[in-house]
């Protein structure tokens, strides 16, 4: 027996018969399901200082719990003195198990801890189906210790679906747990 993530299991027994219910889809294979989780940060300031990617990348391997890659700049840009190919952030792909651990892990415990959290805005989605949240702080995340930060930055986490609209989506990330808030 093979381990399987809490909210997979989740999503096969129960969240599959709700979407269902819902919307009247005539196939398993139609209801929308998560495909990937990617956290992405951008580090403007790693144009002067390079040790700050390392910082980025290290932290989105911990708090992800898979390693991060450094995003590079496509394009040059005197004003901001950057140029092609110097590297501008960090981002990871999360897919399969560890895509549902990370799930249940910001959900569960890092978003509790968030000041003063009424929920996550419900405007972030892009008209096909994915979902883009902001947060402004990595120090929610229980992996990481506040004392070894330099500095406090945010990241974005983009929740990509195979639902064709933003209300199939909606529906499908507030089964799995995500606490949208009330309008």
């Amino acid at each position: 027996m093979s381990y399987i993530p809490r909210l997979k299991q989740e999503y096969k027994e129960r969240v599959i018969k709700a979407l269902t219910d819902e919307f009247g889809y005539q196939n398993v294979m139609q209801v929308p399901k998560l495909q990937k989780i990617v956290v992405s940060r951008g580090v403007g300031a790693a144009v002067s200082d390079k040790k700050l990617i390392d910082h980025a990348v290290d932290e989105l391997t911990m708090i992800t719990g898979q390693k991060a890659v450094a995003t590079l700049s496509k394009k040059d840009v005197a004003t901001f003195k950057l140029r092609k190919g110097m590297p501008i952030g960090a981002k990871v792909t999360l897919r399969g198990e560890r895509m549902y651990e990370f799930l249940d892990r910001l959900i569960t415990s890092a978003l509790p801890r968030v000041r003063d959290f009424q929920g996550v805005k419900a405007t972030g989605f892009d008209g096909r189906g994915n979902y883009n949240l902001g947060i402004t702080e990595q120090i929610i995340f229980p992996e990481i210790n506040i004392d070894r930060i330099n500095r406090i930055n945010g990241m974005d986490i983009t929740f990509v679906t195979s639902a064709d609209t933003d209300k199939e989506a909606k529906s499908l990330l507030t089964e799995l747990g995500i606490p949208f808030k009330k309008n």
